[in-house]
């Protein structure tokens, strides 16, 4: 049996707002997206969003949009830092005053999806007529019983930045030694052999959230998870798990055989991208967002960008980003809906990379996009291969320092024992699975 909503919010409320949420709430109406007030009436009024601190000049730009594009409704933007987000909307929940619209990190969608907590918009979803291109990583963590709770809103994927210029000065070719890890570690050693304090491959290793966001997808694309089960029933598929076996193994050898900066085991991801900007960096998995604002135009133009390999081949990379969703009790949920179908359209999603971010809609990947963002388009044209974990368990397994991912790999890569990392993390996954299920 899944936890009571009273259960989950005190569960999301610990700390400070634990106090807050010790009673069970009274559940607001569900609200009924086929009803006259959807099909029928012409929105209007102001809708109160909530979006991620981290994004206000993205959510900003596209509020300033929608209020030049019409005039009936006013979105009164409201930025809540990324780390209090959950905290605060499950305390707006327990006090019965929740906002129209949250744009919520879509790994945290599915804490309030499978706690009842957000208004289906399956009729909404289906109706739309790119239904079909709407990323499938997002629609998976507002998805239940076959039900969509939320819609995607923005992407934030991980994929592999090439230095092409260092490739053509060490005589690799990036199509021919970015499909495995035996390719990887090729390009890697002809690069580092450059000399100059130059090195074949990056990775922030003591940043446990950088590291899930940029690793887990060599897994992925071998065709397995770090969790098996539904929600309710999960567990760690750790110790087994041969994919993730080899990936361990190859970020000690890349850490073995010098292929990474000497620093890289006390980096905490504070400046993830500066040695690939500065050009001393072969190959960096990463995120669009984290190397393009500070990149010279120089640098990005010798850039090659593709999809993170599994150790024989495959290709993913983590669905990142926001979903939409509606909470029930909203005042104005029409109007919200109407700013989302807004936010969707083509004209806002392609200009989303000026901001930093991805497309959701697999069809954005126009030629005059891939023109204008070569570097952006390619999870556009393998949206498919994109994926995100449903655990009600994340943040505490992934991102969280003292968490099990993050000791799994430093005793791996820099500890040097892969055996017994994978069997101390087994137990770890599998308790705080039974906690986030319980």
């Amino acid at each position: 049996m899944g936890l009571t909503r009273g259960q989950f919010l005190r569960l999301m409320g610990a700390g400070a707002a634990g106090a807050l949420l010790s009673a069970c709430a009274t559940s607001p109406p569900p609200i009924d997206v086929t009803g006259p007030e959807f099909t029928e009436a012409e929105p209007s009024g102001t809708v109160k969003l909530w979006s991620r601190g981290g994004l206000l000049p993205t959510a900003q730009r596209i509020v300033d949009r929608f209020h030049a594009a019409q005039d009936r409704i006013r979105v009164d933007l409201t930025p809540v830092p990324d780390g209090q987000f959950v905290t605060k909307l499950a305390t707006a929940i327990r006090g019965g005053r929740v906002p129209d619209l949250v744009d919520i990190d879509d790994i945290n969608s599915a804490l309030f999806v499978h706690r009842g907590v957000f208004a289906d918009l399956t009729p909404l979803i289906e109706e739309l007529p790119y239904r079909d291109r709407l990323s499938p990583g997002h629609l998976a963590l507002v998805e239940r019983d076959g039900r969509y709770f939320g819609a995607p809103s923005l992407g934030d994927n991980s994929t592999l930045w090439c230095n092409v210029g260092l490739f053509e000065r060490a005589g690799v070719d990036i199509d021919q030694v970015t499909g495995s890890f035996e390719g990887y570690l090729e390009a890697a050693r002809a690069v580092s052999s450059l000399g100059d304090d130059i090195h074949g491959w990056f990775f922030p290793g003591n940043s446990a959230g950088a590291l899930a966001f940029t690793v887990q997808p060599h897994v992925w694309a071998a065709g397995t998870d770090l969790i098996s089960g539904e929600i309710g029933d999960q567990r760690g598929n750790i110790v087994d798990n041969e994919p993730l076996r080899a990936t361990l193994e190859f970020l000690r050898a890349l850490w073995d055989e010098g292929l990474t900066p000497p620093a890289i085991d006390s980096d905490d991801g504070s400046r993830w991208a500066s040695q690939f900007q500065a050009g001393r960096i072969g190959m960096m998995p990463c995120g669009f967002g984290i190397v393009t604002p500070d990149a010279s135009e120089e640098l990005l133009d010798q850039c090659g960008v593709r999809l993170l390999a599994g150790p024989d081949g495959g290709r993913s990379f983590f669905d990142g980003g926001n979903n939409f969703c509606l909470p029930n009790g909203s005042d104005n949920p029409a109007a919200a809906w109407e700013f989302v179908r807004f936010c969707l359209e083509l004209e806002q999603q392609t200009a989303l990379p000026e901001t930093g971010y991805i497309p959701v809609r697999s069809d954005a990947a126009t030629d005059e996009f891939r023109a204008s963002y070569p570097l952006a388009a390619p999870p556009l044209l393998e949206l498919d291969a994109g994926y995100a974990p449903l655990s009600l368990a994340y943040a505490r397994i992934y991102n969280q320092n003292d968490g099990p991912w993050l000791a799994m790999i430093r005793e791996a890569v820099f500890g040097g024992n892969v055996d017994r990392a994978l069997a101390a993390a087994q137990p770890r996954f599998d308790e705080i699975l039974r906690q986030g299920d319980a």
